[in-house]
């Protein structure tokens, strides 16, 4: 497996992984898969601003893609990034994930984050949540009934970790 930055030319995978959790999964509170050209439009703006896309991959080509953004566009938060992972379904369990997430701690940290939060859709994203707990993200709280999907409520699950020096001192700028 090879983990490296995303390119316009994995966009098709990456919608196609997307759309799968969109469609059957609670891991992403949407309900309509965003097409190619949504997807290469928030890759681009996401870009743009200086975040990261990754992409595992292998022979068989994208296995998994993962990304932070900024967790809310308010000068405030410009020192917490918020992660988000999607794995093949064919793949998952074996760790692509971890290691997506993994090197988004890595570049974030390099970035000058202070935190990385973990919005995850539905509590019983066992999968989601031990992956980040593995990687050292604590649970922050749980906004319950947050979503409505498949015809249910869904709790969200907010976990946190610390980045470089987190609150030791405050970075300038």
């Amino acid at each position: 497996m090879d983990i490296r930055p995303a390119t316009p030319a994995d966009l098709p995978e990456i919608q196609a992984i997307y759309a799968h959790h969109v469609l059957h999964g609670t891991g992403s509170l949407e309900e309509v898969p965003p097409s190619v050209e949504e997807i290469a439009a928030r890759f681009a703006d996401d870009s743009a601003r200086g975040w990261c896309w990754l992409v595992a991959t292998d022979a068989t080509g994208v296995l998994g893609y993962a990304f932070y953004v900024q967790h809310r566009n308010r000068p405030a938060y410009r020192f917490t990034a918020e992660d988000s992972v999607y794995v093949r379904e064919d793949v998952r369990g074996q760790g692509v994930g971890k290691a997506l997430v993994g090197r988004l701690i890595e570049h974030a940290t390099e970035r000058g984050f202070r935190q990385m939060v973990a919005v995850i859709g539905g509590a019983e994203n066992v999968g989601s949540i031990g992956v980040h707990a593995s990687l050292g993200f604590t649970h922050a709280g749980v906004l319950r009934a947050a979503g409505l999907k498949f015809g249910r409520w869904l709790d969200v699950v907010v976990m946190q970790r610390a980045l470089g020096a987190g609150d030791a001192d405050v970075p300038a700028g």
